[in-house]
């Protein structure tokens, strides 16, 4: 506000997603709308005398739909929803309302022109001959433009023409990507913003939720063909090592695509709401159908996908998803629509199954699960395609390089005189209208090959397919963290109840020391629920609860209960009897199957009526009187939390 009242006709404002572009444009917006700010009388210095017509432009309709939705507040008749069929179906556009909203694509059709399609896509012909040409230049007093570094304030972009035709009113671009070399035309078309607001900022003031990487490797992560796989479609290239991006666009192997499914569904909550990132269209309905075979859901709209392809059935999918009253669909696969402006704040989990090459497009996919949500304290991120190596580009939170200048001219933007395009020298039109030749291998004019070579894997490399995952977790200025330090940041530190390692082992070791334990540490904030959650985070949900909290005091490395029970057992049988060493296996398997707790005092009496089948009589009889029954079951404890070290 404070720009426009100093009168700036460009500005830019640069938050991360998550933090509320949306909402401050409603904000900015109500405040024109009810102070009836408009640029002819604010120009004038006279009196308002109207509201202000307010442009709301996106390049996408998932975006300006979701805008449109977020401004219930303003009166129904000042909202105006501006869609080719609505023009279409009256003549005209609409020109009646204060807040209009709508997409690049839109502006850049228009009515046919002589019994010819209507112009889209580039812009070549007069203003007047698209719909944008049908408002008056200064029409529009306020323009909010979302995501502008997408195209639309770039020098050579088509969408460029719709802005500077509207030059007279006040533009406000709307961006999440801080001034890098692949967006600079933003910033020096709208200038330095009037206020950033970064993806680091946002989660150290709490308004975003941190994140942690699993990083997964499998033995095909990239291939060569051998004489035993089957070709099924297309053609192979012997000797060729088919790398990452070559996946599912040059080559298809599905048992590749069944085993990234099966390891990243194994590990997330199936209750959990997730993206999928995925090569292509046709990658996202293979994944889908790949997910709901395995789903343990019985929905059948469990996992949707939403693509450009899937229309107004995917924008349905899609505000389901968002929907946080309604948990189908529970996953959505996707290839490029959803990296950006989705607004769905229940996102636990993000899986990356294709390359992400830019930086700006790694911070949006990121910024679908940085949203809060009640409940949500951090999200994961599934990487299958070493995308995690982008926190080490000094871009990630380096400053900006230069932009590059023009050889010709020395200049950036670049100023050299720019020739028309020519017309085509057979058909005499531009853009060329020539019959274009046929493919020479199927003979049809759009070639019908098939683009995509599939293989299917001999059996026994299918069966062998082995992966390998590790978990890290990052500062969001790029530098990895301790689970320790990302722990403190969801949870708070650690109250000092015990000095070293070894003090806490002996307070763990004795079933009445180990409750005040909990209590006392229950009473900081850290009862079992969060005990449990950082059992999740630190992937030992198979791990003693003294195992979370001696990894994050001291970093020592988790043992499975598992491992405990095989440890303790050679010390058990050497001190205890055969009826005793009979009974603590039986209470080994309780603690290894459900654990800890199935070690408390009060659980032993439980134990015993289960193992005796309800006869304390006979379990006298077996193991001696209760004293010496309960000194057993007390006494065995300690052999668990012997120190030991962890497995490789």
């Amino acid at each position: 506000m404070q720009a426009i009242a100093d009168g700036r006709d460009r500005i830019l404002l640069t938050l991360a997603t998550g933090t509320g572009k949306t909402f401050i444009a409603f904000q900015i917006a109500w405040k024109l709308f009810y102070s009836r700010w408009n640029l002819a009388d604010w120009k004038s210095d006279a009196a308002p005398t109207r509201r202000p017509r307010i442009l709301f432009l996106a390049d996408r309709n998932i975006l300006a739909d979701q805008a449109f939705n977020a401004f219930p507040a303003f009166p129904e008749d000042a909202l105006v929803r501006i869609a080719p069929d609505e023009i279409r179906k009256k003549g005209r556009v609409p020109k009646n309302g204060s807040l209009f909203f709508t997409i690049f694509q839109t502006f850049m059709s228009g009515p046919p022109q002589d019994d010819e399609a209507s112009p889209g896509g580039i812009l070549q012909d007069a203003p007047q001959n698209y719909y944008f040409g049908e408002y008056p230049p200064d029409f529009f007093d306020f323009i909010v433009v979302d995501e502008c570094h997408r195209g639309g304030a770039r020098d050579e972009s088509n969408w460029r023409g719709i802005l500077d035709y509207f030059a007279p009113a006040v533009q406000l671009g709307l961006t999440a990507t801080p001034k890098r070399r692949d967006n600079v035309d933003t910033y020096h078309y709208f200038g330095e913003p009037v206020y950033v607001y970064s993806l680091k900022d946002g989660i150290n003031d709490g308004y975003l939720t941190p994140f942690r990487v699993k990083q997964i490797a499998t033995t095909l992560d990239d291939y060569v063909y051998t004489a035993d796989d089957i070709v099924v479609e297309g053609e192979i290239e012997a000797g060729r090592r088919y790398q990452e991006a070559d996946f599912n666009r040059v080559i298809m192997i599905p048992e590749r695509e069944r085993k990234r499914v099966e390891i990243f569904m194994s590990q997330i909550n199936p209750r959990e709401k997730t993206l999928v990132f995925c090569a292509t269209q046709a990658h996202a309905l293979i994944v889908r159908d790949l997910i709901n075979r395995m789903k343990v859901s019985s929905d059948p709209n469990y996992c949707q996908r939403v693509t450009a392809n899937d229309g107004a059935l995917g924008d349905q999918h899609l505000r389901n998803f968002q929907d946080n009253e309604k948990t189908i669909p529970t996953v959505l696969t996707t290839s490029q629509k959803l990296s950006t402006g989705v607004d769905a704040r229940n996102i636990r989990n993000i899986v990356l199954m294709r390359p992400i090459n830019s930086m700006i497009e790694f911070k949006q996919i990121i910024g679908r699960g940085t949203r809060l949500y009640d409940g949500k304290d951090y999200f994961t991120i599934y990487d299958f395609v070493k995308a995690h190596e982008h926190f080490n580009d000094p871009e990630w939170d380096g400053e900006p390089l230069d932009p590059e200048v023009c050889k010709k001219c020395g200049c950036h933007p670049c100023e050299c005189d720019k020739l028309p395009l020519q017309p085509c020298a057979v058909c005499g039109k531009q853009p060329c209208e020539c019959e274009q030749p046929s493919c020479k291998k199927c003979g049809q004019q759009h070639c019908v090959c098939v683009k995509t070579t599939r293989v299917k894997l001999a059996d026994g490399k299918a069966r062998n397919i082995r992966h390998m995952m590790a978990t890290s977790f990052w500062h969001l200025d790029g530098t990895p963290m301790s689970a320790q330090q990302f722990m403190e940041s969801l949870f708070g530190k650690l109250p000092e109840f015990f000095r070293d390692e070894d003090e806490l082992r002996v307070l763990w070791s004795m079933p009445d020391t180990r409750r005040k334990l909990l209590e006392g540490l229950a009473e900081k904030g850290f009862g079992e629920g969060q005990l449990v959650e950082m059992q999740k985070i630190i992937d030992a949900e198979n791990s003693d609860l003294f195992d979370v909290l001696a990894y994050v005091a001291y970093a020592s490395a988790p043992l499975t209960r598992t491992q405990r029970a095989e440890s303790a057992r050679p010390i058990i049988g050497s001190r205890y009897n055969y009826a005793q060493q009979v009974f603590l296996e039986f209470v080994l398997s309780h603690y290894v199957g459900q654990g800890v707790h199935e070690l408390d005092q009060d659980k032993l009496t439980q134990l015993l009526r289960i193992k005796y089948h309800n006869s304390i009589a006979d379990a006298v009889a077996d193991l001696g009187q209760p004293d010496e029954i309960s000194r057993v079951f007390v006494g065995f404890q300690q052999y668990l939390y012997q120190g030991q070290a962890a497995a490789p």
